[in-house]
Order: C-alpha cells, then structure tokens, then sequence
C-alpha cells in the first residue's frame, strides 16, 4: 500500500538523530498531560540514558484514574492478568513490539523507556504498557496561486508545501491528524480511518456520506511513502509506556485529488485546515521533525 522511502533520497536516520541522539525532552516536561498537579522529576540531559546509574532518582508514579478499565487497556501491574502480557512478541492482536528493537524491564518487571528516563513512572494516559503505536497520515499538496502557478519562497525560489494539519482538541496544539493503531489493525488501515475521522468527520457521517468518504481515501492513500518509523517524544510518554509511530507522506503532485478534500474537523479534532510548511512551525509531539523530512523529500522549502 506504501513504499519505504529510499535512503538516497531522505537518509531517515536524521529522523533517529532528532529524537534519540539529542534526547527526548517533551516527556520530561512538567505538568503531565491532562493534569495540573503531576510534576515529573526532573530528568537532566547527561542523566537520561539507563545506563547511567543514579541511585537518587525518585520519578512519580502516576496512571490516569480509570485508564485500566478502558475496554483497549492493558490491566494494572498488580492486577494478575499483567503476567499474561507477552512483551516483545505478538500478543495474540496485539503487537507489543519495538520499532527500537528489544526493549528491557524494571526491577519491578514494568517495560522501560528504550530512550531514557522521563520522570514518572507507570502508564499516564497511554493505555499500553511498553510501545503504544500510532500512525500518522501526513498529506500534502503545493501552494498555488490565482494563475494556478505554484508559489516559491521569495528568497530561496523554492516551491512551499501545505499540508493537512488538526488542532488536538486534549491540547489546543497544531498537528498530523495521526491515532492509535487499534488492537488486530494494520497500519495502512489507520492511517486512511484517522484521517477520514479527524479531517473529514467521517464518524458524524451518513452511511452514503460515510460510503463516499471511505472510497475517496481509499483511491488517494493507495501510494504513499514513508517518512519515518520509530519512537515519537510525546508528553504522554512514562518509563514505562511510550508513543511509537509510523508516518506516512500522501502527496497529490497535480492538485486534482487530495488537494480538493472537503476538510471538516471531528473526533479528536476541532479545527482542521491547509498549513504551509516552514522552519517557523510548532507542532505537537515529534510532527515538525516529521513535516520537516516531507520538505526534504519534495524539495520543498523549510
């Protein structure tokens, strides 16, 4: 359904260089997500890696209230169920595998954080302990102006990209209208339904409204390229439960198919619209490192 990107044209180890060899810094900031009370410890750069002994680190522990009852939560770790969990492994539909590779255990037997510490401890709001993964649809289109010539950068002459960008309704911040890979899902699968949900509405949609909106993404997100697969510094992220993604570029290079998308902000979203790409971006999470990838990969000006 989608290719990899080939190496010569984007080396997506600066990807990995962006999010693990310069740290992961948006999970050790204070409060936690959802909260105004949950402080993290405060994690600094030269102590975030495992292999670092630190005998005085003390993280808080904290799980959002209820999160263990959700039906697509895991259970608590003091629950007996918890080892069950086949960690590392497909787990019957689940794939609690690591983009980074095996990923290790507390003394406690929770999954650590393959990138380093992050100051609390336990799951946040992610429902899965170790990698929760995500896939992020990313869909572009060159800005045009009224001659229908593309527009350029006036001091580099590059063409500017746009892309489709949601505003996170939990965090009032900008972003790829991405999700959770539901439990049995493939990624291509999400992808197409978190776009259709958050972009177009397709979840407040008739079932002829809804009929339509599946076929149109269908036909345009049948080639893509991928951006980048691995671990996402998210707020969400804990010691032992962290965001994991694969992003996905859909560009429409004439402009005649998902340049004309009728977007409608809905599930998660509320407010959806074409953003211009560019250095000056602030988006949550990882996305600007994935926008900024797109733009080397078009050519496009950042």
């Amino acid at each position: 359904m989608h290719s990899k990107l080939p190496r010569s044209t984007v080396d997506i180890s600066k990807m990995a260089s962006v999010t693990v060899a310069n740290l992961h810094v948006k999970c050790r900031n204070s409060p936690y997500p959802r909260t105004s009370d949950i402080q993290r410890y405060p994690v600094p750069d030269d102590k975030v890696s495992w292999n670092l002994s630190w005998p005085e680190y003390h993280p808080v522990a904290y799980t959002a209230p209820g999160i263990s009852k959700k039906p697509w939560a895991d259970p608590d770790n003091h629950d007996g169920k918890y080892k069950a969990i086949q960690f590392n492994k497909i787990d019957g539909i689940l794939d609690r595998t690591s983009f980074m590779g095996q990923y290790k255990f507390s003394t406690d037997g929770l999954p650590l954080n393959p990138c380093g510490r992050t100051g609390i401890t336990g799951r946040g709001v992610l429902g899965r302990w170790g990698p929760n993964h995500a896939a992020d649809p990313i869909v572009t289109r060159w800005k045009i102006d009224n001659s229908g010539s593309r527009c350029l950068n006036k001091t580099t002459g590059r063409p500017i990209l746009q892309f489709v960008s949601i505003r996170r309704k939990d965090s009032g911040q900008w972003a790829i209208p991405g999700g959770m890979v539901d439990a049995g899902e493939n990624y291509t699968s999400t992808l197409k339904r978190e776009f259709s949900e958050e972009a177009l509405n397709s979840t407040t949609a008739s079932p002829k409204e809804l009929e339509a909106i599946v076929k149109r993404v269908d036909d345009a997100f049948h080639h893509g390229v991928e951006i980048y697969k691995g671990y996402v510094d998210d707020p969400r992220n804990t010691d032992n439960a962290w965001m994991e993604t694969v992003a996905v570029n859909f560009h429409d290079e004439v402009g005649n198919c998902l340049a004309l998308f009728p977007l409608t902000a809905g599930d998660d979203a509320d407010a959806v619209r074409w953003t211009d790409i560019n250095s000056d971006l602030q988006l949550y999470a990882s996305h600007r490192d994935f926008i900024k990838l797109v733009a080397e990969l078009r050519n496009a000006q950042w």
